[in-house]
């Protein structure tokens, strides 16, 4: 930044220019603190303790700081070096592993933060992720998240890791899937119960049920609106767990009996039915994963499917597993081309238009909103679709200029300076009141304003040999 600047800067023009000037400083002292963290490191191997010397510091030990294949360091050089940036021992010690996770196992993500062109702390978080993986699922990570660690998110990175747990480690993968399913559960916490008489309850649901349980408490919740109650839509949610219950307690139970054993048999007389499960899953899955011929992916791990109501990650056995409830409805919907050009000759915007762009766009298009372009749950609001060039002005309904937009969003680009150029459908150049540009696409946002170029400081130490 400039020392002839006035400090502080005097219009919204120059304090932005400054704000991203230091941003861009302080991310490439944070790539050279992860450089000299590695180069710290080798001058302390887990060799060095072989020395004469080493041996008079009575305890020191070769440890590991980083994921499998990474290098050993003496333990007792990890709290010099936290103490030398400030830190706890114990900060230092995952600092130091975060380092050498990148030069080790995430090559492609070091590559980025050591040439200035991605920022170290988005590339330390998927480093503390990946620590546990073996180099194959580490590798992975590497593959898939390095072009675009610098738009991803926690939960996408969560995603991400588990979809590489799931095709690189199936026996991890097997033993989180029956961990998760033994680990389900629905507790009332009756030993802490408040003066007013409310109570903590906590659980851990099947995805299925608990998509059920959601739908059902927001749909009680908004009888509960129409009723006439002025209770917050969290109140009236909790209200709603009672009145489920109740409702469920005065429904009449007989059952008949196996006249062998005494015992239940078959469904309750009286007990209803039930409304039928439905879930929307848009799969990709091969055909012998759909059809249960095999549990294996291409790569010796399981099949993955996505859940779009979560946009997680799914094992087919899991999906196979809710389709075959007997409550679940299956309705196979016909597959749609998100390619294809599709034109309304009026204003309004029906199915044959808004499901395409739903299923191109996944989310609202506004740089870094996440917020689904389709309508999930009960309650929410489905994205607008915006016509690009509004229709008075001579705008096509057509999916090559209807672009998805949260309710928010879609009112800052018509009242609040914001614009977007459609470079192909799906891809979205965004221009800020203040001119700067923002590249929006299926893999997230990217900064490309003209002073975001590609930062590239001299090196003060070579790269370590790998």
């Amino acid at each position: 930044m400039s020392g002839t600047r006035d400090w502080p800067p005097a219009t919204a023009a120059t304090v932005l220019e400054a704000a991203r000037e230091l941003r861009t400083a302080a991310d490439a002292a944070e790539a050279r603190l992860l450089e000299l963290a590695v180069q710290w490191a080798l001058i302390h191997p887990a060799e060095s303790l072989a020395d004469a010397g080493t041996f008079r510091l009575h305890g020191d030990v070769p440890v590991p700081v980083a994921g499998p294949g990474a290098p050993l360091v003496a333990e007792f050089c990890i709290a010099e070096f936290a103490t030398a940036i400030g830190t706890t021992t114990e900060s230092g010690r995952r600092y130091l592993g975060h380092a050498l996770e990148l030069r080790y196992r995430l090559n492609k993500l070091w590559v980025r933060v050591t040439t200035g062109d991605l920022a170290a702390w988005k590339a330390r978080r998927v480093a503390e992720q990946t620590r546990w993986l073996t180099p194959d699922a580490a590798t992975y990570v590497d593959k898939h998240v390095a072009p675009l660690a610098h738009k991803i998110g926690p939960a996408q990175l969560d995603r991400l890791i588990a979809e590489a747990v799931a095709r690189h480690m199936p026996d991890q993968a097997e033993e989180d899937r029956q961990q998760a399913w033994d680990q389900r559960r629905f507790d009332i916490d009756f030993d802490t119960v408040a003066i007013a008489g409310t109570c903590q309850v906590s659980g851990e649901l099947d995805l299925a049920d608990a998509i059920d349980l959601h739908n059902a408490l927001t749909a009680d919740a908004k009888v509960q609106a129409d009723l006439g109650s002025t209770l917050t839509l969290d109140q009236r949610r909790s209200v709603a767990v009672g009145n489920i219950a109740r409702r469920d307690l005065t429904l009449d139970y007989p059952t008949t009996e196996d006249p062998n054993t005494g015992k239940p048999q078959g469904r309750p007389k009286g007990r209803p039915k039930g409304k039928p499960r439905d879930m929307v899953l848009y799969l990709h899955l091969t055909d012998a994963a759909t059809t249960g011929a095999s549990t294996t992916g291409s790569m010796g791990g399981w099949s993955v499917g996505r859940v779009e109501n979560t946009a997680t990650p799914v094992l087919a056995e899991t999906i196979r597993t809710w389709c075959g409830n007997p409550a679940a409805r299956i309705i196979v919907k016909p597959v749609i081309d998100v390619a294809a050009h599709v034109h309304h000759g009026a204003y309004e915007i029906d199915g044959r238009i808004s499901e395409p762009v739903a299923l191109r766009d996944h989310t609202c298009v506004f740089p870094w909103c996440t917020k689904p372009a389709r309508k999930l749950k009960p309650g929410e609001h489905a994205a607008d679709c915006d016509h690009n060039v509004p229709y008075a002005q001579g705008g096509a309904t057509c999916t090559c200029q209807i672009a998805a937009l949260c309710r928010k969003h879609h009112r800052l680009k018509t009242h609040g300076r914001w614009r977007y150029l459609i470079l192909t459908p799906g891809s979205y150049l965004w221009t800020s009141p203040h001119g700067y540009h923002y590249l929006r696409d299926h893999t997230g946002t990217t900064d490309v304003s003209h002073d975001r170029q590609r930062r590239r400081h001299p090196r003060r130490h070579p790269p370590p040999a790998a």
